[in-house]
């Protein structure tokens, strides 16, 4: 069965995506939870038009983009995290808490889909991290990571 993708879905494939799924998978969890729809004509036409839309929209959004990557170029965020005496935190550093971090220190709101960290944070130090803005617009932001 082909099907259309209403959200991103882990090892499926991102919104907008046609991909083939069982048929007992489509019709008993996909369609009814509202996370796809079945690929016929009608559907696919509309999913073109909507496709277009949001290409659209996020074109007229790239001066945006562009001019929050330049402020946002040079700026380093400062996060406490609970550490053991080594500098070992307990657990790890994760792109949501840098997009809370982004949100309460630089009155920022960012999709957390769109921080890439380029390693695993899990000890006490500076490192950086990838912002995504747009196909066309990337930046990166320091991190300090600080024991409580």
């Amino acid at each position: 069965m082909e099907v259309i993708l209403l959200k991103s879905q882990d090892n499926l494939g991102f919104k907008h995506d046609l991909i083939t799924v069982k048929n007992g998978y489509g019709r008993n969890f996909l369609i009814p939870q509202k996370l796809a729809v079945i690929a016929n004509e009608s559907n696919r036409k509309k999913l073109e038009v909507i496709v277009e839309k949001e290409k659209a929209e996020e074109l007229a959004r790239l001066g945006e983009y562009q001019e929050l990557a330049k402020s946002l170029e040079g700026k380093t965020l400062k996060i406490g995290v609970k550490a053991g005496t080594s500098g070992k935190i307990f657990g790890s550093v994760t792109n949501i808490q840098v997009a809370n971090a982004l949100r309460n220190q630089l009155e920022v709101e960012l999709d957390r889909r769109k921080i890439v960290l380029e390693e695993e944070i899990k000890t006490v130090g500076s490192y950086t991290a990838n912002l995504n803005l747009h196909p066309e617009v990337q930046t990166t932001i320091a991190i300090d990571l600080v024991a409580e």
